[in-house]
């Protein structure tokens, strides 16, 4: 969902369950949410954008899961998708410094089987090629002196 203030973009979003649900769809997005606070954990003045990507990576190929590639989070603030690229997939220590001010969208996107995608003739409605269940889980956050704050939740 998107938000505006004062000329400003905020992003946020989640994947919910209707009904029940099974043992593998509720793994799935408690998964997807860890892992977008083991990145917002890295989202502090000095670290890099992979420190970010590795922690999102570390806890959802660490529970078996896999990620979207064609897909990322960004900057964010007078347009919707600023740079920085947030990947979900990096590696320590690599990309652009984070500093005091910066503003990002993370957003894991995270797959139960493969990550390849398949996208719709409207643009807009992505499924994955062999149809497995699938989650996200996003907030804005601003990197502060005292550490990283999250806007949206």
């Amino acid at each position: 969902m998107e938000y505006i203030k004062d000329g400003f973009h905020a992003d946020a979003g989640r994947t919910f369950i209707v009904g029940e649900g099974s043992p593998l769809a509720k793994k799935l997005i408690q998964v997807t949410e860890q892992a977008f606070f083991a990145g917002v954990d890295q989202a502090v003045a000095g670290n890099r954008i992979g420190d970010i990507s590795n922690a999102i990576q570390t806890v959802v190929e660490g529970a078996g899961f896999n990620l979207l590639r064609e897909y990322q989070g960004h900057g964010i603030g007078r347009e919707m998708h600023e740079d920085p690229g947030v990947p979900n997939i990096g590696k320590k220590g690599r990309g652009e410094r984070l500093q005091v001010g910066m503003a990002l969208a993370i957003e894991p996107m995270v797959v139960a089987g493969s990550p390849d995608v398949v996208v719709g003739k409207d643009k807009w409605v992505v499924t994955t090629k062999d149809k497995k269940l699938s989650a996200y889980y996003e907030n804005t956050i601003v990197i502060t002196e005292e550490g990283p704050e999250i806007l949206t939740l």
